[in-house]
C-alpha cells in the first residue's frame, strides 16, 4: 500500500488542521488506520486509530477531545485526522500507518508489514 499524507502546516495555538491519508490503488476499509507523530529526539508516539469499519476510534490521552480520526465518506481510500485546539506540544511530524493489525494491538509499534505515509509536518506556534 502506498500512502500519501497531506494537510500539515503552520498554525497558531488554538487553531485547527485536518490531515489526510490517501492510499493508491487500495481501499482503506480493509485496514486499520493509525496516526503516529514524532519530534526530534523523541520516540514515535501513538496518536489515534480508527478500526476497519470506522465505528471505533482510540486516542492518546494527550489529544483526546481535540483530535478526531475518521474515514472519508466518499473516498474509500482516504482517512483523516481532524486536529482542533492545537497546542505547541502538538508540533511534530505526523504519519499515517495502515496495516492489518488487530484492534486490540492498535497502540503497538507497527511491524514491518505496515505501510507508512511520508509524514507531514505540523507546527503550532504563535
Amino acid at each position: 500500500v502506498q500512502l500519501q499524507a497531506s494537510g500539515g502546516g503552520l498554525v497558531q495555538p488554538g487553531g485547527s488542521l485536518r490531515l489526510s491519508c490517501a492510499a493508491s490503488g487500495r481501499i482503506l476499509t480493509n485496514y486499520l488506520v493509525r496516526w503516529f507523530r514524532q519530534t526530534p529526539g523523541k520516540e514515535r508516539e501513538f496518536v489515534a486509530a480508527i478500526n476497519r469499519g470506522g465505528g471505533s476510534t482510540d486516542y492518546a490521552d494527550s489529544v483526546k477531545g481535540r483530535f478526531t480520526a475518521s474515514r472519508d465518506a466518499n473516498a474509500r481510500n482516504t482517512a483523516h485526522l481532524q486536529m482542533n485546539n492545537l497546542k505547541p506540544e502538538d508540533t511534530a511530524v505526523y504519519y499515517c500507518v495502515v496495516d492489518r493489525m488487530i484492534w486490540g494491538a492498535r497502540r503497538s509499534v507497527p511491524d514491518d508489514h505496515a505501510a507508512w505515509g511520508q509524514g507531514t509536518l505540523v507546527t503550532v506556534s504563535s
